[in-house]
C-alpha cells in the first residue's frame, strides 16, 4: 500500500507513469508497506504463467527474499528507479523517505533490492546514475543502502506514519525493540533472496 499523499501521473511514452507525493513527506515516513492485499506469485505458479503475463508481472512486482513475486494492489506498482532514489525500502519489508520529499516532487525507490533475475536498462538521468542494474546489485550496494536508512530511520519513531497500522505485528514488535535499541537494526540484507 502506497502512502496516502501521493497520486499517480503520467510522465512520458518512455518511462509511463509515476507516482507522486501530493503533499510533503518527511523523512523516515514509511511511504510503502507490503500489506496483506498485495497479490503474492509463487515461483510455481509464474511458470505456469503464459509469457506474455509473465512479461507483465515482471513489469509491475518485485522478488520478495523467498523467491515470490508481489505485485501491489494499488498503484505503487507505478515508483520508479532512480539511482538517487529519495524512498529505498527496509530490512522491515516496508519503504521509508530516506530525506524529506516535497509536494509535486517524484516518489523514487531503488530497484537493486528487488532481487532482480535479468539486467535492466535505466531512465535515471541523474548523475552517478549506473545505467544498468540487475541480479549483483544487492552483494554490491546493500551496505551504502544500509547506511542511507540508517541514516533516516531514528527519523521513523518521530513522525506521523499513517501505514504504521498496516505493518505486520510482528515487524511492529521489531521497531519498538529498534527503537529501545538502535543496535537492533535488521539490514536491508533480510530481504536478498534466499538460495
Amino acid at each position: 500500500m502506497i502512502h496516502p499523499n501521493t497520486r499517480l501521473e503520467y510522465i512520458s511514452d518512455t518511462i509511463g507513469y509515476g507516482v507522486f507525493a501530493t503533499a510533503d513527506i518527511p523523512e523516515g515516513t514509511i511511504v510503502y508497506v507490503k500489506d496483506t492485499l498485495e497479490l503474492v506469485i509463487s515461483p510455481s505458479d509464474y511458470v505456469n504463467h503464459s509469457p506474455e503475463m509473465q512479461e507483465v508481472v515482471d513489469k509491475y512486482s518485485y522478488i520478495d527474499e523467498n523467491g515470490n513475486r508481489i505485485v501491489s494492489w494499488d498503484f505503487a506498482k507505478y515508483v520508479n528507479h532512480c539511482c538517487d532514489c529519495n524512498t529505498i525500502s527496509t530490512g522491515y519489508g516496508f519503504e521509508m523517505a530516506i530525506r524529506p520529499i516535497k509536494a509535486g516532487e517524484q516518489i523514487t525507490d531503488e530497484y537493486g533490492i528487488f532481487n532482480l533475475d535479468v539486467e535492466m536498462q535505466l531512465e535515471c538521468s541523474k548523475p552517478g546514475c549506473r545505467k544498468r542494474i540487475g541480479p549483483g546489485d544487492f552483494d554490491r550496494h546493500y551496505r551504502e543502502w544500509d547506511r542511507k536508512i540508517r541514516a533516516a530511520i531514528p527519523n521513523l519513531f518521530q513522525v506521523e506514519q499513517p501505514l504504521l497500522p498496516f505493518v505486520a505485528s510482528e515487524t511492529r514488535r521489531e521497531l519498538d525493540a529498534l527503537r529501545r535499541d538502535p543496535e537492533r537494526y535488521k539490514s536491508v540484507y533480510a530481504l536478498k533472496l534466499r538460495d
